[in-house]
């Protein structure tokens, strides 16, 4: 995989980590609750339930970097996994939450996975 792809597959991962703390660990804070549209009474509702969502964008941030560090051709399987499930979550959250997931999450995985099926 050439190191433009590989630079796109770490950093869309990177994206990952910043929800999962977002998520996890910042839920209720004014940043989080600014980036998710939420009010600070529904964010203290929903705390275990986003940490639960937080957990999942880690699991995907693992896969992405298993997938960017891998020999191929396990790499190349993992990378077009895991980006393929990062686009397929963020059309299913801009679906059923927010059309912004589309812009945030599933046009830069799309973009990602393009370059990773040109770099093979």
């Amino acid at each position: 995989m050439n190191a433009f792809a590989v630079v796109a597959v770490v950093t869309l991962a990177l994206l990952h980590v910043y929800i999962l703390v977002l998520e996890m660990f910042l839920w209720t804070s004014p940043r989080a609750r600014a980036a998710f549209g939420t009010t600070e009474e529904f964010a203290v509702s929903t705390k275990a339930l986003a940490a639960n969502q937080g957990l999942y964008n880690g699991f995907l941030a693992a896969g992405l970097l298993w997938g960017a560090f891998a020999s191929d051709p396990v790499g190349f399987q993992v990378r077009v996994f895991f980006v393929a499930c990062v686009a397929i979550a963020g059309l299913y959250g801009a679906a059923t939450a927010s059309r912004k997931i589309l812009f945030v999450q599933t046009i830069p995985a799309l973009a990602v996975l393009t370059l990773v099926l040109l770099a093979r």
